[in-house]
């Protein structure tokens, strides 16, 4: 658990690192290139509304452009920029071409260039890196090359430069938060450990007056004889007992440093095993069980963990399938998992809340809950079982009056040998 909640704390914080990160570095690189791309249109506008001449620059006012991030024109800018033109007739054949204004691109390629702008029918955009603007005249059109190699160089040596100090710091701050992780979680580290510590203290403080009680409990019996006071004493001496052992086992559960006897066994006949000690009982609540089993399924783990888990979603099936209720059991492989599932009428579906049913002592109807002997602990024990055999279990709606819980083992990829089968 303590592990788990490191790992999410370092999640969460390096998670909200890297979308703010991206945020700032998107809007960074995307203004960035906006801010290319108008100066760029502010150039290709004045050029083309000049014939493919910058306008004398006068200091005191100089060409306007209302855009925002467009060109601020200097008396340099006409010596700066690198660009080549291309008229054509109305039916697109060229008829003049300027290119000495770049020494990169010569007549023929001023003339391809044309060609394949022309024929996409598109009036701006990229070439390459060069940017275009086709402008309709009396005579034709005017397309505008403008090279904005050294500017889009620029951009993305940027953005890779941002990128790279980005992923430095996610880095930095990732190894910085790994380690003083363990420090901002100590206290909720300390809570938990007091809190388990004070169940298994005070779970074998109990124990001993329990015994103590159920002593009594049998010589009262012994010496006045059975009356209804000594039966509810003992009644709820045994459902104490219980709640400890189940407390002391969930919390055994939850230890990391709880370690499982694993070998591989024979699933298949522990399910069966365990519907046929659940039969009898509920054929006395006059509950329809069924099972559907496939044989053969051997899986690698605790047996007598997985023996506590079938019995645990069994019996709450028996609890809550409702008098002539029905119960329904499935294990078959899907894939590389064996999948178990436990399906059963439930009387007031509308009452639960399926988020919370594996949380500790949590209970829909708690008269109900009385009456069968349950606290809220089995399905907690059955999570924290699943979980240290790496498997899913999970908890769902079964068409309008069923609910399913189903476990997912996962298997071996080497193939196992089933463990001899003992008399039970």
């Amino acid at each position: 658990m303590i592990k788990k909640l490191r790992q999410k704390f370092v999640l969460i914080a390096m998670s909200s690192l890297v979308l703010v990160l991206v945020i700032i570095l998107g809007a960074i690189n995307g203004v960035n290139f906006y801010r290319i791309n108008q100066e760029a249109d502010s150039l290709l506008e004045i050029l083309a509304d000049n014939e493919g001449h910058f306008p004398e620059f006068e200091k005191e006012k100089p060409p306007k452009d209302n855009r925002s991030f467009s060109l601020k024109m200097t008396e340099e800018t006409r010596f700066e920029t690198r660009y080549f033109l291309v008229w054509t007739n109305p039916s697109n054949t060229v008829t003049q071409i300027n290119t000495g204004h770049i020494a990169a691109v010569s007549s023929s390629d001023a003339q391809e260039f044309a060609d394949r702008v022309l024929a996409e029918g598109k009036t701006s955009g990229y070439l390459e890196h060069y940017k275009y603007l086709v402008r309709e005249k009396d005579y034709g059109r005017l397309v505008v090359f403008l090279d904005c190699h050294s500017n889009l160089d620029t951009m993305f040596s940027f953005l890779l430069l941002s990128l790279g100090i980005g992923t430095l710091c996610v880095l930095v701050v990732f190894l910085l938060v790994s380690v003083l992780s363990q420090r901002a979680i100590k206290p909720i580290v300390e809570s938990i450990e007091k809190q388990k510590q004070f169940i298994t203290d005070a779970g074998h403080e109990i124990k001993t007056p329990l015994s103590i009680i159920a002593a009594n409990a049998d010589v009262l019996e012994l010496t006045g004889g059975t009356n209804e006071w000594v039966d509810s004493i003992r009644n709820q001496t045994m459902r104490m007992n219980s709640l400890v052992q189940e407390l002391l086992t969930l919390t055994k559960m939850e230890e990391e440093q709880r370690v499982f006897q694993f070998s591989t066994f024979s699933l298949s006949q522990d399910v069966r095993d365990a519907a046929e000690s659940f039969y009898i009982l509920a054929q006395s609540a006059h509950i329809a069980l069924t099972t559907q089993i496939q044989e053969d399924i051997i899986i690698y783990g605790e047996r007598e963990s997985i023996r506590k888990l079938l019995s645990i979603l069994l019996d709450n099936a028996v609890k809550y399938a409702g008098e002539g209720g029905w119960i329904r059991i499935q294990l078959r492989m899907e894939g590389k998992v064996a999948y178990f599932a436990i399906t059963n009428s439930y009387e007031d579906l509308e009452s639960l809340d399926f988020s919370k049913l594996f949380d500790r002592f949590y209970r829909s109807d708690q008269s109900r809950s009385r009456m069968t002997g349950g606290y809220g602990i089995g399905l907690s024990i059955a999570k924290a079982i699943a979980e240290g055999h790496k498997a899913k279990i999970q908890v769902r709606r079964e068409q309008e009056d069923g609910i399913c819980f189903s476990v997912a083992f996962p298997l071996k990829e080497k193939k196992m040998e089933p463990e001899v089968e003992r008399d039970q």
